[in-house]
């Protein structure tokens, strides 16, 4: 068996240190997505596949027998079109995915399905700190009555895409203290985060709650109908059974 590990993920790298150790034969791939990305244990390609029919031949090309898709849950085109292409194959595929957020007592959320949708509950005026990453930044052109405040691992060498906005440098992982600290600061009203689940990013999710932020919550987007597990544990139980 060879495996295709679909990362960029913390469960991806926990889940590749433990194929290394079991000798389980397995590349890793990486989106690409940040400049500097945290190296894995086990042999890493980077970037783009090139479409689905290149994507098709790469697994042929490279004797891949199973793939175990661990990219972030927003990562939704890729893991759309993976579990597609596996199918048409029969290849065994399993997607690893988190369980989402659900409010506590004390949060004051709003839950959208689009960026765009975060203008409608927005106050003019506020300042709003956008946690959602940089390739969706622009839907966000329409809170344009607010000061908005975008966190990125790697600053573009392109201005911000609007004028009532900057860009803040921020390299997780943050404790709950750092964004409290941090938010306070710059005087936030809103965040806006992507459902992405998990306990270390929910740290900012967490401050907010302290400091009674409102928050934005971008819903995922739909799912494959696939071979799902939630944990690392569960992952490589299912590489073991294959």
């Amino acid at each position: 068996m060879t495996l295709l590990l679909l990362a960029g993920t913390g469960e991806a790298k926990a889940i590749a240190t433990r194929l290394r150790k079991e000798g389980i034969a397995a590349t890793a791939s990486l989106a690409g997505a940040s400049r500097a990305p945290a190296p894995l244990d086990i042999p890493t390609r980077s970037g783009g596949f090139g479409g689905e029919a290149a994507f098709r031949a790469y697994l042929s090309g490279h004797a891949i027998t199973a793939v175990l898709d661990a990219t972030h849950p927003f990562a939704d085109r890729i893991s759309q079109r993976t579990a597609r292409v596996c199918a048409g194959l029969g290849m065994p595929y399993c997607q690893v995915l988190r369980p989402p957020w659900t409010p506590g007592p004390g949060d004051d959320w709003t839950l959208i399905d689009r960026e765009e949708e975060a203008a409608a509950h927005i106050a003019p005026g506020a300042t709003v700190f956008l946690a959602t990453g940089r390739q969706t930044l622009h839907r966000f052109a329409n809170l344009s009555s607010c000061t908005v405040i975008s966190r990125q691992i790697n600053i573009p060498d392109t201005p911000f895409p609007f004028p009532n906005g900057r860009f803040l440098p921020g390299n997780p992982p943050f404790s709950e203290r750092q964004e409290y600290d941090l938010f306070k600061s710059l005087g936030v009203d809103w965040l806006v985060a992507k459902n992405a689940g998990g306990p270390t990013p929910r740290t900012k999710l967490d401050a907010a709650r302290r400091l009674g932020l409102r928050v934005a919550l971008i819903n995922r987007p739909p799912q494959p109908e696939a071979r799902r597990v939630e944990t690392v544990e569960d992952a490589l139980m299912w590489v073991r059974s294959l």
